[in-house]
């Protein structure tokens, strides 16, 4: 299976495209018109720029407005068609991309466009090339896969063949399984795009939101089913247009791309047994299990200040390590470590963001198989020298630069906690009743979004919710939950695009750091707050107008309203379910401690309390740019 993407994807100069598309494991492009035409080479150039970096230009594209044009416009667009056969003569490439026409003054007709490509084809012929013809889904008469083929059909020519785009198919409503009836060898290439479900303009949608697959909301998997299903064994292409990318890495974006792809088609394997891919096996998504730690690099000062905090929460120091300056807190099935180094990945952690979460530790079935799918769909490994005593921990890295290590039963990891660290003597005072991680929340700038959303689906067996916006006093904060199917590991990812959010201004004061907050889950929120104000826990102070707007939001009991003000407690309730939040105060430059208490079937995070929320956390943090105490 041949891997390619179209030139327009990504951001940069041609030279840069071609860097990344190389660097990122692409096989060739789908080189477009625009790129080598501002290039300040000669078709002849470009065609050898691209073969010496290690790809293959797999398509031209596009030529536009050819099909069933009324005379002498007919004679024009074969004489343009000439002059472009010239060209990718001299690119070095056989197979041009023709788009349904959308000139006002085309005739339309199966049979007259069927001729026209006959025509066509028999002039690629007696030079080598070939003629794929793609239905625009916003084409004047030609939108719809199933006429482009009956075109081609009528055609009836070697050198003419169907190029499929899922966008034009599936941006259309149209059922992709309409394409199994297409004969596999009549295919000359496919394209692939998702895209977010939004009522809009056909060509304004494609123009502008199109994404990875498995970015949107598309019926991908389903489309690309359809396509090995007929036989097809020519190149899997990525044709984006989206505003974001144009101005994003195209290091990331091209990577990205490539991670999509494969795992799109490793999906489709699956599905489709009987189909012909050729892709090197590699281990299925694993089910993550749980948070097995949670990493916090911090020192001196700001190592006694965290401390205390977990100590007002309940949390008891179970273990030091047996060579290094950590520490490990615990309570319930929560486990948290202080790493206090001043080598290695938690001191250049702290060096650079100060207190923070540098390390994530997941439960998952199998850690070697975890890391082999990450690094075959282009994560980075991670190591570190093994100091005496320890495990051999298998990781990839992160959000911002952290880690995820990765822990399973049968390889013994899970004996990390007796392996490498001494029991310290019990401590008076623990359990607060919290039991375990609920969810964490990576905190990024938008941009980054749907790259770590397709990060967590791609690795993990995990789905995305629903983007949201969340309001701050100061802007706009993207939103959007990665969970497991069964919430054992639920993830939030929150977009910020200006430092004036409290997200944003996270980001500009911890200089990027991942992790903004943690939530813990307790069965028992109210026993929770009355053992934490007994360790003098200082929660988040909510104002008296935001239990006034509830009583008349809710229809709820007045004890019970009396006692989510007494304690600071949020709440929201949907049909089949209630939701209870407490919140620490922030601390470290933004970060804080969440508790969590979920009733009956609340799968959400409070959305609708998030306003109050970060208004009062901003009330209690300092304004940006006056120096810390």
């Amino acid at each position: 299976m041949k891997t390619s993407i179209a030139t327009v994807s990504i951001s940069g100069s041609l030279p840069d495209k071609l860097e990344a598309i190389a660097a990122a494991g692409f096989d060739g492009i789908e080189i477009f018109e625009q790129d080598f035409i501002a290039h300040d080479g000669s078709p002849a150039d470009v065609g050898r720029m691209v073969r010496d970096i290690g790809l293959e230009i797999m398509l031209f594209q596009p030529f536009r407005d050819f099909e069933a044009l009324p005379e002498p416009m007919r004679v024009k667009a074969f004489d343009r068609a000439e002059l472009k056969f010239d060209l990718m003569e001299e690119l070095g490439t056989d197979l041009v991309l023709v788009c349904s026409s959308v000139h006002p003054k085309a005739l339309g007709g199966i049979d007259r466009a069927a001729a026209d490509f006959n025509e066509l084809g028999e002039r690629a012929a007696k030079r080598g090339l070939r003629v794929g013809f793609e239905a625009l889904a916003w084409g004047t008469h030609v939108n719809d896969h199933r006429d482009a083929w009956e075109i081609v059909r009528r055609a009836d020519h070697p050198n003419v063949g169907l190029i499929l785009d899922s966008f034009h198919t599936l941006g259309r409503k149209i059922d992709p399984d309409t394409i199994r009836r297409i004969p596999g060898d009549r295919i000359f290439f496919v394209q692939l795009a998702d895209a977010p479900l939004i009522e809009m303009d056909l060509l304004y949608w494609s123009r502008h939101f199109r994404n990875m697959p498995g970015e949107g909301d598309l019926a991908v998997t389903d489309f690309m089913r359809a396509v090995m299903a007929t036989g097809y064994t020519g190149p899997i292409s990525l044709e984006i247009f989206n505003d974001q990318f144009r101005g994003g890495s195209s290091k990331t974006i091209a990577k990205d791309g490539y991670r999509s792809l494969v795992a799109l088609m490793d999906d489709v394997r699956a599905a489709e047994p009987e189909a012909k891919i050729d892709l090197p096996s590699m281990p299925s998504r694993s089910a993550v299990e749980g948070v097995a730690f949670v990493e916090f690099a911090t020192r001196g000062e700001d190592a006694a200040a965290t401390e205390a905090l977990l100590k007002t929460l309940g949390f008891v120091r179970a273990g030091r390590h047996i060579s290094k300056e950590l520490t490990l807190w615990t309570q319930g099935d929560i486990r948290i470590v202080l790493n206090s180094e001043t080598t290695g990945l938690a001191s250049s952690a702290y060096t650079m963001h100060g207190t923070t979460v540098c390390d994530i530790g997941l439960s998952v079935g199998n850690a070697k198989e975890t890391v082999e799918r990450a690094t075959r769909l282009g994560a980075n490994p991670f190591s570190q020298p093994l100091g005496p005593g320890e495990l051999d921990i298998p990781a990839i890295r992160g959000l911002s630069g952290s880690v995820l290590h990765f822990i399973d039963e049968a390889s013994g990891l899970r004996d990390v906690w007796s392996v490498e660290f001494e029991p310290t003597d019990a401590e008076a005072g623990g359990d607060a009743g919290l039991t375990r991680i609920d969810h964490l929340a990576q905190t990024m700038s938008y941009d980054e979004m749907l790259s770590w959303s397709l990060f967590y689906t791609a690795l993990f067996q995990m789905r995305k919710s629903p983007m949201v916006d969340v309001v701050d006093p100061d802007g706009l904060v993207r939103s959007q939950a990665v969970e497991a199917h069964d919430g054992a590991f639920r993830i939030t990812l929150n977009g910020a695009e200006t430092h004036r959010t409290m997200a944003g201004n996270f980001l500009a004061e911890s200089f990027g750091a991942s992790v903004q907050h943690i939530a813990l889950a307790t069965d028992d929120i109210f026993a929770t707050a009355q053992s934490l104000a007994e360790r003098e826990f200082q929660p988040l102070p909510i104002p008296p107008n935001y239990y006034a707007d509830l009583a008349s939001r809710f229809d709820l009991d007045a004890e019970l309203l009396a006692r989510l003000e007494q304690a600071n407690i949020l709440y929201d309730r949907v049909e089949d379910g209630e939701f209870f939040q407490l919140y620490s105060r922030p601390f470290a430059g933004g970060m804080f401690f969440e508790i969590v208490e979920r009733r009956g079937g609340y799968a959400g995070y409070g959305a609708p309390n998030a306003p109050f929320r970060i208004a009062a956390q901003k009330r209690l943090m300092r304004p940006a740019g006056m120096p810390k105490r």
